[in-house]
């Protein structure tokens, strides 16, 4: 089985490449027969092209800040939302004229967002792919914060076509001005880019720094000069595509906007995030496929569907053609975490802290508790990235399509209130854990962060908006009876979230003594290892996937209780993100940085109900602070530990500064 598996994966790396351009193949000959008229046909191919155009400009930064500084830049699509709309802002609001505008925009807000995050990269310039990607998305969620905060929702944003309404005839087709433009705009870029990368000596200079920027300063290339200068090319990309995108859309909103670009991601991934030219023509397919859609695609809601989520099922399926990524030799020393109690001290931990909900739970304000229900909710939701990302490295951002759907199989199946429900809720979840957990068998790091975004994205609009979950209606979610007891009232499912989020802080800590727990650890850091020591990366992989999905699952089967009425908006991608921000701000080696991140992640909704006009500082709060801990893997709860552990440490030494230990060792002496 092992020989036959093996072969099968040779022989995916050797032809898989191969795939995109037969499936093009395909896909044109079906248009081709489905296509009511040939010319038809024509007119929405010229309109993919243009459309493929405005991603190609916004993949080509992604390459070019990839291939020049090492970093992929989750927020390249927030940069371009930014810029448009300071640009709606300067035409719209302070009368600028347009070609000024662009300058601006273009020409000095992109820049200087460069600068900006070049400094903050440097910073991390030595840390792992885990705190990049988690840092330069602190980043996308601080851009929409400040987004958010400088252009609500009643701000009016909208923006009309750059170059009008004009159209040019060309057989059956009739392009619009502003197609033209990404057209020709995209071939400069294309070439410029181009030249400058492979043709002239900053070029050169460029790409020798990511492979060895000591021996690149040694030959006169300064390697700090250099990354400034990709980033603020990558910027500009990134604020043109955006401006762009945003005249074809004409309204949309900061989290819109930002996740239209998240088609360039796939584009950037086809091109290996260092070629050019496959990253524009897989730019081209992408609009092209957007566009004949309707003729490609069988007629139906699913397939409706289907034309929504076809950049994030093209982003998923781009990151499964990449070859099988070598197993990282990582670190010799694992990551510095806070003692792992033993199985007494969880119990008793557990019951205090159980006994000091229970109380809470009576002498809370009633308008709090809710509140506070969220936080515990959130806090076993946390668990299950503690136990995926910060026991076994392996990043995440698709949780909440498990608590999705634990949330309805809660509310559909044994009457929405039954132990056999929150079971199944786990249970259901599972399968879409293994799911994920087959891309990450073969990859890691920055590939596996972009199949599991790809992920959230297509089973937004494939899974959760089916007819048969959410795109049905509300889902009732009721809180649990069991034997006798009934977990209706505010207090009681406040108990209930605290016995559940105890019983599995104590279960994840005895897996973390146990065997798998050591795999874990040995998997985060050094995957080399475990395969020279016989251990099956392959099935601890799939084991910690699926049992992080459980844990999802539980928690929305409480998240759904909470809210009794349930709808796809609760369980936006963009929430997968923000999710992991919490986490690393709390603590996402720990049980009690779980707790801390879901007390501090149930401020958000508050915030937002009780100060909307502050709910965009928050993200930008947030973002901040994953910044500043970005060199902390254990977060807040680790400072806290250390300051607990700096003290005992200091009373120890102070005693052994007493008299008689002064006596001893002058007696010594």
């Amino acid at each position: 089985m092992t020989d036959v598996r093996e072969a099968l994966g040779a022989f995916w790396d050797r032809f898989g490449r191969y795939l995109p351009y037969l499936l093009l193949a395909a896909y044109l000959v079906r248009a081709f027969l489905e296509a009511p008229s040939t010319g038809q046909l024509f007119a929405t191919l010229v309109i993919g092209i243009a459309s493929g155009c405005v991603y190609a400009i916004a993949a080509s930064g992604l390459v070019l800040t990839y291939a020049t500084t090492g970093v992929f830049n989750f927020a390249h699509g927030a940069v371009g939302m930014m810029a448009a709309y300071l640009y709606w802002a300067l035409i719209q609001q302070h009368d600028v004229p347009v070609p000024l505008a662009l300058l601006l925009i273009l020409f000095v807000f992109a820049p200087l967002v460069g600068l900006v995050i070049e400094r903050v990269m440097r910073y991390f310039a030595d840390a792992p792919v885990q705190t990049t990607v988690t840092v330069t998305i602190a980043i996308t969620v601080m851009l929409i914060g400040l987004a958010q905060k400088m252009f609500p929702p009643d701000s009016g944003f909208r923006l009309d076509p750059l170059l009008g309404l004009k159209t040019v005839d060309i057989w059956e087709a009739r392009p619009s001005y502003d197609n033209i433009l990404a057209l020709v705009l995209a071939i400069a870029v294309a070439i410029i880019l181009r030249g400058l990368l492979f043709v002239s000596r900053t070029g050169v200079a460029m790409r020798a720094v990511v492979d060895n920027p000591t021996l690149a300063a040694l030959n006169g290339a300064p390697p700090n000069t250099i990354a400034r200068y990709s980033w603020m090319l990558g910027s500009i990309l990134a604020a043109l595509a955006g401006v762009l995108l945003a005249s074809q859309t004409g309204s949309a909103t900061q989290i819109e906007l930002t996740f239209f670009i998240l088609a360039a991601y796939g584009a950037a991934v086809i091109g290996k995030l260092k070629s050019l030219p496959l990253t524009f023509a897989g730019a081209i397919v992408l609009g092209v496929l957007k566009e004949q859609a309707f003729f490609i695609l069988p007629k139906g809601n699913f397939w409706s569907s289907m034309q929504i989520a076809l950049p994030g099922v093209f982003l998923f399926l781009s990151v499964l053609l990449v070859p099988a990524a070598r197993l990282s030799v990582g670190r010799v020393v694992g990551v510095k975490a806070p003692r792992v109690p033993k199985l007494r001290e969880s119990l008793i931990r557990g019951a205090v802290f159980l006994g000091a909900m229970v109380v809470l739970s009576r002498i809370a304000p009633s308008a709090n508790l809710t509140d506070m229900t969220r936080a515990l909710i959130y806090g076993v939701l946390l668990l299950s990235l503690v136990l995926l990302t910060g026991f076994s490295g392996q990043i995440s951002l698709c949780q909440y399509v498990f608590v999705g759907v634990g949330a309805w199989a809660m509310g559909y199946y044994f009457g929405g209130h039954s132990i056999l429900g929150m079971l199944l809720a786990g249970l259901v979840a599972v399968p879409f854990g293994a799911f994920v957990a087959l891309p990450a068998i073969r990859l890691q790091g920055l590939y596996l962060a972009l199949v599991t975004l790809g992920f959230a994205a297509m089973s937004q609009d494939l899974v959760l908006s089916h007819s048969f979950l959410y795109g049905g209606g509300d889902v009732r979610v009721g809180r649990l009876h069991l034997f006798g007891i009934k977990f209706d009232s505010g207090p009681m499912f406040f108990v209930l979230c605290a016995i559940v989020f105890t019983l599995m802080a104590v279960a994840i800590l005895a897996l973390k003594r146990g065997p798998l727990g050591r795999r874990l650890a040995a998997l985060r850091d050094s995957q080399a290892a475990c395969a020279t020591l016989g251990l099956d990366v392959r099935r601890t992989k799939l084991v910690v996937f699926s049992m992080s999905a459980f844990i999802a699952g539980v928690a929305g089967a409480l998240f759904g209780g909470l809210n009794a009425f349930n709808s796809v908006v609760q369980f936006d991608r963009i929430n997968n993100i923000v999710l992991l921000l919490f986490a690393v701000v709390g603590g996402i080696t720990t049980v009690t940085g779980a707790l801390i991140g879901g007390s501090l992640f149930a401020l958000l909704p508050y915030v937002q109900s009780e100060y909307p006009d502050q709910a965009g500082l928050v993200f930008a709060a947030v973002a901040i602070a994953v910044v500043a801990l970005g060199r902390q893997p254990n977060g807040l709860a680790g400072m806290l530990f250390e300051a607990v552990s700096g003290r005992g440490k200091a009373g120890r030494e102070k005693r052994d500064d007493s008299p008689a230990a002064k006596e001893l060792a002058r007696a010594s002496t």
